[in-house]
């Protein structure tokens, strides 16, 4: 079963905003702010010659260490050491990966079709894509194809997980293409766990909602200059704080 790899200064981070929630503080304060105060700076959309938004830790693009100025396109591969992060786009896509991460992008230039998740956690906003430029994104036990969506994703060997934040994802078992679901949420309705073993004649089954908040959601949307599909500004985290 996967454990929590969130790193310190993101644990950090998470605890002082749900103490400004407590003490209700988050109701009064415009969410920029709050933003601007996670993550240093307040998010927009990232100039058409950046990449990356933030870096903590070691952060990798194809074995080379990465900076702000760093580019990055189909073809790459980015890995993220222990308490590390990294929060990038590419082309009408961005991410969020978390520590101890390796994620390959295959595409043209900066238009991504596959997006392999090789270890670790990603959060992901996508493009809306046509039926004729479909998107798939693969871990070890999964394939899911996208079309516009938010997701966030954990692999390991035998296990992914897959919360569909907003959207719709056709959900296949890596070993049993016929093993499908088709997954459309509004807001984290139908996380799910993907084994490599069936239970009952699948290998899909229920999976709690965990590690991820709608505050990054609308910071992936922000750097690529759109807003997340649904309200947050009055209950800032009201679906996330189950899990602290």
């Amino acid at each position: 079963m996967f454990t929590d790899d969130l790193h310190p200064n993101d644990e950090k981070r998470r605890d002082y905003l749900v103490k400004m929630l407590t003490a209700g503080a988050l109701t009064l304060t415009p969410l920029g702010i709050v933003q601007a105060a996670w993550w240093g700076s307040t998010p927009e959309k990232l100039p058409d010659d950046k990449s990356i938004f933030s870096l903590e830790g070691n952060v990798q693009i194809n074995g080379l260490k990465a900076d702000l100025t760093t580019r990055v396109r189909t073809g790459d591969v980015i890995s993220t050491g222990k308490n590390s992060e990294a929060v990038f786009a590419v082309g009408s896509d961005s991410f969020i990966m978390r520590s101890n991460s390796e994620v390959e992008i295959e595409g043209t230039d900066f238009f991504i079709d596959t997006l392999r998740l090789l270890t670790g956690s990603l959060l992901s906003v996508f493009g809306e894509r046509s039926a004729n430029q479909p998107l798939n994104v693969k871990t070890v036990t999964a394939t899911i194809g996208i079309r516009g969506t938010g997701i966030y994703m954990e692999a390991e060997p035998d296990l992914t997980y897959l919360c569909t934040c907003y959207g719709t994802v056709a959900m296949s078992s890596a070993l049993d293409p016929n093993d499908t679901q088709v997954i459309t949420a509004t807001h984290h309705d139908a996380p799910k766990y993907l084994s490599n073993r069936p239970i009952r004649g699948t290998h899909v089954r229920p999976a709690p909602f965990k590690n991820h908040t709608d505050a990054e959601l609308k910071l992936l949307e922000a750097i690529v200059g759109r807003e997340v599909p649904f309200g947050i500004e009055s209950e800032l985290y009201s679906g996330e704080r189950r899990e602290y």
